[in-house]
């Protein structure tokens, strides 16, 4: 679904992504790991955009994409989240949800005027959608509460359920893990494995908490100093020696 060919990135004269290239097969959660400073993040902001390579290329779906604008990127249902989770703190949950979709009719204010019944009618569709995405993500009764309040973990979900209303194809997670406590981390282990079950959804994570990656992920793709150092199955990454040198600590030994 997605091809990374042979991508660099530098900033002056440091190289952030240096030559990097993997696959990710649809319908697979697949983990790319790697320490601070590995070039993890800067690889996700070329693929959704946020950067332009300065060589090589990245396919979504056979289509090129290096070079397009986020919100063209958006557009062919690639969705990606951030680490500090971006939602609309003084708006409710159920809000943050009914802005997602694209092309929505009521956003040309000549419609509302002329075609006021087909505005609402699609409203009220999104709203049943939206509610439904809520419950799927067990956030159904925050639905009234303002985004700002929820937890972390809670905004995490929220996140999730934002992705769910703008129907993506694959969805970039960067650390999905972090600053949720363990009951909310296994919600969100559990959405996202029923999201690729039932919604064929496929998901490339960036993620520190190995635990979460060795229990979700296959396969993992591990980065050091903006390349690719290692990729396989999670017991194949929890022995290589390099991987576990590096990046493990050897806690798998």
């Amino acid at each position: 679904m997605l091809r990374v060919e042979g991508v660099y990135k530098s900033f002056g004269g440091l190289m952030a992504v240096c030559d990097c290239s993997f696959k990710v097969e649809k319908g697979s959660i697949t983990g790319l790991i790697g320490p601070n400073g590995a070039g993890k993040t800067t690889l996700f902001n070329i693929i959704a955009g946020r950067y332009k390579p300065d060589r090589g290329r990245i396919f979504f779906e056979d289509q090129e994409i290096d070079g397009l604008p986020p919100h063209k990127i958006f557009h062919q249902k690639l969705y990606r989240t951030f680490q500090i989770t971006r939602e609309f703190a003084q708006m409710t949950v159920l809000e943050n949800l009914m802005l997602m979709p694209e092309d929505q009719i009521g956003e040309n204010i000549w419609n509302t005027w002329f075609r006021g019944g087909s505005v609402k009618r699609q409203e009220h569709e999104l709203l049943k959608k939206a509610e439904e995405v809520l419950d799927f993500v067990e956030l159904g009764d925050l639905k009234n509460e303002y985004a700002g309040s929820l937890s972390g973990g809670q905004k995490k979900l929220l996140e999730l359920g934002r992705s769910l209303m703008a129907d993506p194809e694959m969805v970039l997670l960067d650390e999905p893990g972090a600053g949720v406590n363990p009951t909310l981390m296994r919600k969100l282990v559990d959405n996202i494995r029923r999201l690729r079950d039932e919604k064929n959804i496929t998901f490339l994570l960036i993620e520190h908490n190995m635990d979460l990656i060795m229990e979700l992920c296959n396969p993992i793709i591990v980065m050091s100093e903006g390349r690719k150092l290692a990729e396989g199955a999670p017991e194949e990454i929890r022995n290589n020696e390099q991987v576990l040198e590096a990046y493990l600590g050897g806690q798998y030994r």
